[in-house]
């Protein structure tokens, strides 16, 4: 049954407390699992591929084949009704100019001392990009993982989608093209995370993996941080609604349902300021969820992980909003930006009543691969940054040896280190 509270009842702060130390994640088996998983395709290469795909995806790499060539994509792409295809280039474009705008600029200075600072970024040369083939396909993830590293200057974009029964949805070949992926993989799972980590005989590794899964994806990422760079530990989708009685209850319940019908274990909460627009939209929600194609996963979602939150102003919600620290966090008010000036913690937030998160999924221009699991508190989106490095630089001249080198020597010499003294030493004046 769907948790509902109000900040009047006695008992509210354990019950939230409670509600900010669910866990949806990962178990301890998924933990083994993949560990086995991970060691088993470090060790027999390909061999294991093969045999995780036939178990899992019902799919023969051998027979049915490893890859999807460039050719095939581009076919797709051509293949689309011209909606769709328009669709999806003002989707890639969106997203293409919003994170043109973060790459970094490089810095190249002398100061005071007379001694040349600097840095400089460049692109890793490879990424993987992890794109969901489950429950549902996503194109819209391809664009998010593969544009952001285009963008970056990535060479080379490795795409690993897992394809049950040899099934792969045109829609995201045709995004693979219009992204400029260079390689499609038919793996998925961690044994596909741990394919571009380590590298088998025909998949060459990546420096970089990006991109949602399942937990047993998530927790391959997790291992694997340290073999290869992550964009981020993700879990569970979830949104929260901060939303007066003057927004559309219609509105809302579809907002609600817009993340759990995502999986099982997504999580929808909203705190509204009246209860009788809370009773309303629980109401709405039921009404709604009787016609989606994905009753089944959204109303498990719903019942099992939602919360609707009765509070007395919407300004002392905002507190509880950033101890949750959301993936998605939405406005539906007038005056959002008094609002979003208190938040803190959350991976991405929409503002207004005309502002639903799932335009933020597809077209706005922002990254939809956020921080979940209260996360948001220390980690962003996906960004240009997490497909670069930073390299810093130092030049000296006789004038700024002289001047820093002396203090060096002496740091040097109280830790203890006397090569690194001498080697300072040496060079000054």
């Amino acid at each position: 049954m769907t948790l509902r509270l109000s900040t009047r009842d006695k008992d509210f702060d354990v019950a939230f407390a409670r509600l900010v130390r669910g866990r949806r994640e990962s178990d301890i088996e998924v933990s083994r699992d993949v560990t086995a998983n991970i060691a088993d395709v470090k060790a027999r290469g390909d061999a294991a591929l093969i045999d995780y795909t036939a178990r899992f995806d019902n799919h023969s790499l051998p027979g049915g084949g490893w890859s999807i060539g460039k050719d095939a994509c581009a076919a797709a792409y051509a293949d689309l009704p011209d909606a769709l295809r328009d669709a999806l280039n003002l989707a890639a474009d969106r997203i293409r100019a919003y994170h043109a705008a973060q790459l970094p600029e490089n810095r190249d200075y002398t100061d005071a001392a007379g001694v040349r600072l600097g840095a400089r970024w460049s692109a890793v040369d490879a990424a993987g990009l992890y794109v969901p083939g489950g429950r549902a396909a996503y194109p819209s993830s391809l664009l998010m993982n593969a544009i952001p590293a285009k963008v970056a200057g990535v060479e080379r974009l490795v795409v690993v989608t897992p394809t049950p029964r040899g099934i792969v949805t045109p829609l995201v070949l045709a995004a693979a093209h219009l992204a400029g992926v260079d390689e499609v993989w038919r793996i998925g799972g961690a044994q596909a995370v741990a394919a571009l980590a380590f590298g088998t005989e025909k998949i060459r590794a990546v420096d970089v993996v990006t991109g949602p899964g399942n937990a047993w994806v998530a927790e391959a990422k997790r291992q694997l941080y340290g073999v290869v760079g992550i964009d981020m530990v993700a879990g569970p989708s979830e949104i929260v609604v901060v939303s007066d009685n003057k927004s559309d209850p219609e509105w809302i319940a579809a907002d609600l349902l817009s993340q759990s019908e995502h999986d099982p274990t997504s999580q929808s909460i909203l705190f509204t300021d009246d209860a009788a627009f809370a009773d309303t939209v629980a109401d709405i929600v039921g009404v709604q969820l009787a016609a989606l194609s994905t009753q089944k996963v959204a109303t498990k979602a719903w019942q099992t992980n939602g919360a609707i939150i009765v509070v007395d102003t919407l300004d002392a919600a905002m507190p509880l909003v950033n101890r949750l620290a959301a993936e998605h966090l939405e406005l539906a008010v007038d005056d959002p930006q008094s609002l979003f000036d208190q938040v803190r913690h959350a991976g991405s937030v929409f503002l207004g009543r005309l502002t639903p998160e799932a335009v933020g999924d597809y077209v706005a221009g922002p990254n939809h691969v956020l921080p979940t699991g209260r996360r948001a508190r220390f980690s962003s989106g996906l960004s240009v940054l997490d497909f670069m490095k930073r390299t810093s630089f130092i030049e000296l001249g006789r004038e700024g040896l002289d001047a820093i080198g002396p203090a060096a020597v002496a740091l040097a010499e109280m830790e203890g280190l006397p090569a690194h003294a001498d080697s300072v030493r040496r060079r000054l004046g």
